[in-house]
């Protein structure tokens, strides 16, 4: 890592962004998104992200042409690394919201975006980077624990529900399981 940044990740740098207040980083939130909604690998998320989205591209980029909003990391359907946000930055990805009676996620989380949607599953490569990433991010911040690595879902409830059903914690524990143990035989 060199200044919040993923050496091997592609940077994107966004302009939604902002100093944390003075916090541990201690909660990683796990979100889902696709755009145009289902679809995969093209630049929405990209431009979505930097301001630069097109609203006559898609009809439904015009209801979130306006938005600013970021995250820290995007995880591709292929396994590619993103990045948008220097870790010690604040991203703008959780919204309203509260994790154990602590609101504003944003002020002390990482956010990761999983390209997908709720009605289909995940691939396995971007559990494997996924699990890297996590691994790597419990190494450099103490506070996060398989624990405290949840969906957008569980910090705002009845409001989001990505990263979906469909997404697989038990694969994800089992992989972060397996590289916590390999670094640990090393």
């Amino acid at each position: 890592m060199h200044e919040g940044w993923l050496t091997p990740a592609r940077r994107v740098p966004s302009p939604n962004q902002d100093q944390r207040p003075l916090c541990d980083i201690d909660l990683v939130v796990v979100h889902g998104i696709s755009l145009p909604p289902r679809e995969y690998g093209g630049n929405g998320i990209d431009a979505l992200f930097t301001n630069t989205l097109d609203a006559q591209a898609h009809p439904y980029f015009q209801e979130i042409a306006g938005l600013r909003v970021s995250a820290h990391l995007l995880i591709r359907r292929d396994g590619e690394l993103v990045q948008y946000v220097p870790f010690e930055q604040r991203a703008w990805h959780a919204g309203k919201s509260a994790f154990e009676g602590r609101c504003a996620c944003n002020d002390y989380s990482i956010g990761i975006e999983l390209e997908g949607c709720d009605e289909e599953p995940y691939e396995e490569a971007q559990y494997q980077c996924l699990a890297g990433v996590l691994d790597y991010l419990m190494q450099c911040y103490r506070g996060i624990t398989p624990a405290r690595i949840v969906g957008h879902s569980d910090i705002a409830p009845g409001r989001k529900t990505d990263p979906g059903p469909l997404f697989d914690w038990g694969r994800l524990y089992t992989l972060l399981t397996f590289a916590q143990g390999k670094r640990g035989s090393r």
